[in-house]
């Protein structure tokens, strides 16, 4: 297949309203699943605009904006394409969230994993009640019923204009005819080799995987080109469905029926008001959307407490990280999956109670850990090594797109005979109430593990729109770390007037309640010298952190869309005429 190249890359408001469904797990009411008659839909921007984790997905982006396609099928072309390309998290054997906003009007598909039929509360302790080291990390027995697939046949159906066949293409290429390896991606690939040794069978598949060789995986551009002949249903109930059950027998928990029984979920988003701009994310079993807005609520509420502070100044470290205190504290009480567990999103998000929370806040000093409990009446983590892309089109339709197979390689389980590397998503539950994840978060008995249930995510795809057209497409990867991660790139931008490249590019930090009173900075733009004496002054640990997101944004400024790919990772912007 040809792929062409040839494109350009390129204060504070006062007033939040969240506006929340509380309709039984936030479902969509009628989501209609046959694409609507082709009609003219005249231009509204100058070009369409990506911005994604590596330079083949962009290509493939690109491809299929010249052969007609809109953002949802340059978005599905992205996602096929990075399970091939970007396989540390890239996938098809994991999941996510999708936040559309399409002919004016907003979307959300839930296509997270879920706990197979066979899964208990107890699957990871011993028999006296302790949690079984790595067991929920690495291994069959890790892996959650992936949701990718389904979810971009969903979207595609529902939204795309181009045929399935045209937008699983450029996969299908680079996975048959191959993809120069980077050296980033060969050093994820050793580092994770490390953790499965011994383990799964991990360097069957990756370990001739080295930096500028060209890497073929003819076993996954075979499950590709049935997906692409049969749809989804060859992943969920077809050959390669009896292919990953084989692989999964006598090791892990999933079956065909748990692959039969598996479905995406069109839910409403959450959406609020903040300084004249509609702010659309992601709803539960999503954190990320609830902690995104009472980041901004709770700014907007102690405005005066930031007035002549400097950006990423000591005082705005101390300041932002009293606000992410309280907003951990709810995450960990609260936040499960809403068709298990009643979310009380409206009371979270109401504004007499943020602003009760924000009243709390110590303008001078940390506030004691023990005295901040869950506002209502502690937080849990997931893994790092997610991706996201943002896309939106000449029309004016965009996507934010964020899904993962939780850490680099997920499990380490790649389904035997389909290339298919399986995520390891249940360390996402809450093994144990009240104990940390591999983020160092801690859970409830709301994200605790039951058959059928989605674990709770961090990851916050989101789009911003005012006046009923889009300004910004946002999302990144970063576990407990991605909507802190936005919330502070919103601010650079629309706060701090920063343009959108040094926006995406300038220092972050990050709090979560636990480990207390530590501030967590990052190699890319490391917390030191003056300023990190200035921030243990005020009675901070400073800890480094190996990642802290990879943020992929697109801006809109009247109608040219300006594309910005975070320099910590290989990521690409296009901006195509």
């Amino acid at each position: 297949m040809k792929l062409f190249h040839n494109a350009k890359s390129s204060a504070s408001g006062l007033a939040l309203v969240a506006l929340v469904s509380v309709s039984s797990g936030f479902l969509e009411a009628t989501p209609a699943f046959a694409k609507a008659p082709e009609k003219a839909q005249p231009a509204v921007l100058t070009a369409s605009a990506i911005a994604a984790a590596d330079k083949y997905s962009a290509d493939a982006a690109e491809q299929i904006f010249k052969e007609g396609g809109n953002a949802v099928d340059a978005a599905v072309a992205i996602a096929f394409t990075l399970a091939v390309t970007y396989p540390e998290a890239g996938n098809i054997g994991g999941g996510g969230f999708m936040t559309l906003y399409v002919d004016g009007k907003p979307y959300f598909l839930d296509y997270r994993e879920r706990a197979p039929l066979a899964a208990t509360k107890s699957m990871y302790l011993d028999d006296k009640g302790e949690v079984i080291k790595d067991m929920s990390l690495f291994g069959y027995r890790a892996v959650g019923v992936p949701g990718t697939v389904d979810g971009m046949w969903q979207a595609q159906r529902r939204f795309g204009k181009l045929k399935w066949k045209q937008v699983l293409a450029p996969a299908i290429h680079y996975a048959r005819d191959g993809f120069e390896v980077s050296e980033q991606l060969q050093q994820r690939r050793d580092d994770a080799a490390k953790d499965f040794a011994g383990k799964t069978n991990f360097d069957t598949y990756f370990g001739n995987l080295k930096q500028g060789v060209n890497f073929k995986q003819p076993d996954l551009a075979a499950v590709l080109q049935r997906i692409s002949d049969q749809g989804a249903k060859d992943f969920y109930s077809g050959k390669t469905a009896d292919l990953i059950a084989a692989s999964m027998r006598g090791h892990g928990l999933i079956t065909k029926a748990d692959l039969q029984q598996y479905k995406a979920v069109w839910r409403q988003p959450i959406q609020a008001d903040w300084n004249g701009y509609r702010v659309i994310t992601a709803p539960p079993p999503s954190s990320g959307g609830i902690g995104l807005v009472q980041l901004l609520k709770m700014k907007a509420d102690i405005a005066p407490d930031f007035k002549d502070v400097t950006l990423n100044s000591a005082q705005y470290v101390h300041l932002i990280a009293e606000i992410e205190k309280r907003v951990f504290a709810d995450r960990a009480q609260y936040l499960g999956d809403p068709d298990f567990y009643k979310v009380p999103v409206a009371q979270l998000t109401d504004d007499a109670y943020i602003a009760k929370r924000a009243a709390e806040v110590n303008p001078n000093t940390p506030s004691d850990t023990k005295s901040i409990q869950a506002g209502l009446g502690t937080s849990m983590p997931e893994k790092a090594e997610t991706t996201h892309f943002s896309v939106i089109d000449k029309w004016g339709n965009a996507v934010s797109n964020t899904y993962t197979i939780n850490g680099y390689f997920g499990s380490g389980v790649v389904a035997d005979r389909t290339g298919i590397v399986l995520n390891d998503e249940m360390d996402d539950f809450s093994a144990k109430p009240g104990i940390a994840n591999q983020f160092g978060v801690v859970g409830s008995d709301a994200n605790s593990i039951d058959p059928k249930k989605r674990p709770l995510s961090s990851m916050t795809p989101t789009i911003l729109t005012k006046d009923g057209k889009v300004s910004l497409v946002i999302g990144t990867p970063g576990g407990s770390r991605i909507f802190t991660s936005i919330f502070q790139v919103i601010n650079n931008i629309y706060d701090f007037n920063m343009p959108l490249q040094e926006a995406v590019g300038a220092m972050r930090f990050h709090h979560q309640l636990l480990p207390p009173n530590t501030i967590f900075w990052e190699p890319y733009k490391p917390i030191d010298g003056e300023l990190a004496k200035q921030i243990e002054a005020k009675g901070y640990k400073l800890e480094g952190q190996d990642f802290s997101g990879d943020i992929q944004a697109i801006k809109v400024n009247g109608d040219t869309p300006e594309a910005a790919a975070d320099p910590r990772g290989r990521g690409v912007t296009r901006v195509i005429q």
